[in-house]
């Protein structure tokens, strides 16, 4: 019987790299089990050129030919592969602090994060994080190596959700690569206080990439299931403000409809695809999306 990585969502593992390591390989084995073929690089596709060996290749994709005649160490490329750069972009503002059942919107972009960078390891794609805040970025800029993968998860744990997400981030100009083909998911709660989170994803766009947001909910939030008198924390602010949950419910759910419509309209107008995902939905619904647009850069 496969084990259900929900019951493996456990703070001790989701913040260390062997249980991150652990739960991405349960979630996207038990994912591409059920799939007919995958489009991953490897031995037995059409051949097309050679490229240098780099440390962390697979052994086996060696041309032992090409070493005997010249002394270097080559790897054949298949006609499949792409060098697409998968960046995840990761908002570690305070606000990513909710929690719900014991996991918090944090817990679950690490998770998210962790599955995607598997996969696209497994793809044979350059893997790359950056995560900010006002106080603090962490940039892991992508590369191919598989050991890459484990410096990565080790980046995911080191994370400290503080403050808000910048006004105008400094190094924003680094996240992106205007000459090559990306990847790029921007995992967000989309809390902002003056659409700083908006025009800094709009700029994310160009003509050679795929801007994917994945707006990350909690089902309280989401259907306001709360009972009487309610305060909440703004965990950005500080602010608290103490409401009748009876009395404000409908008001908030028309509020949190409106914008969400607006913030879908305004990321589809500049051709940036959008995708809600409570603290509940199943990771596969992830890994389906990100083979749909790795597809569409091919």
């Amino acid at each position: 019987m496969k084990q259900d990585y929900h019951d493996l969502l456990k703070p001790e593992l989701v913040k260390s790299v062997s249980g991150l390591s652990l739960i991405s390989r349960v979630i996207v084995d038990g994912y591409l089990s059920g799939l007919n073929h995958s489009r991953r690089v490897g031995p037995g596709m059409e051949f097309s050129q050679y490229r240098s060996y780099q440390s962390g290749d697979d052994l086996r994709l060696l041309d032992w030919k090409m070493l005997a005649r010249s002394g270097r160490y080559y790897i054949k490329q298949s006609e499949i592969e792409t060098n697409i750069s998968v960046k995840f972009i990761l908002d570690s503002s305070k606000s990513m602090l909710h929690e719900e059942e014991g996991i918090t919107k944090m817990d679950y972009a690490r998770v998210l994060v962790a599955s995607l960078s598997y996969l696209s390891q497994n793809q044979g794609d350059a893997v790359g994080l950056f995560a900010l805040n006002d106080h603090h970025l962490h940039n892991i800029y992508p590369k191919v190596q598989k050991q890459h993968f484990n410096r990565l998860l080790l980046e995911l744990t080191k994370i400290e959700n503080k403050g808000k997400w910048p006004i105008n981030p400094k190094d924003s100009r680094k996240l992106h690569d205007r000459t090559h083909k990306e990847l790029i998911f921007f995992i967000t709660d989309m809390y902002e206080h003056d659409e700083e989170l908006s025009r800094f994803i709009k700029r994310l766009k160009t003509l050679r990439n795929e801007v994917v947001v994945l707006h990350i909910m909690g089902r309280n939030e989401m259907d306001f299931s709360y009972k009487g008198n309610v305060t909440f924390e703004d965990l950005e602010t500080g602010t608290k403000l103490k409401v009748n949950a009876g009395e404000a419910k409908k008001q908030y759910l028309q509020s949190l409809e409106d914008l969400m419509t607006s913030t879908k309209n305004l990321l589809l107008a500049n051709d940036i695809s959008y995708h809600l995902f409570r603290l509940d939905t199943h990771m596969s619904e992830a890994l389906q999306l990100f083979l749909k647009k790795r597809l569409n850069l091919l």
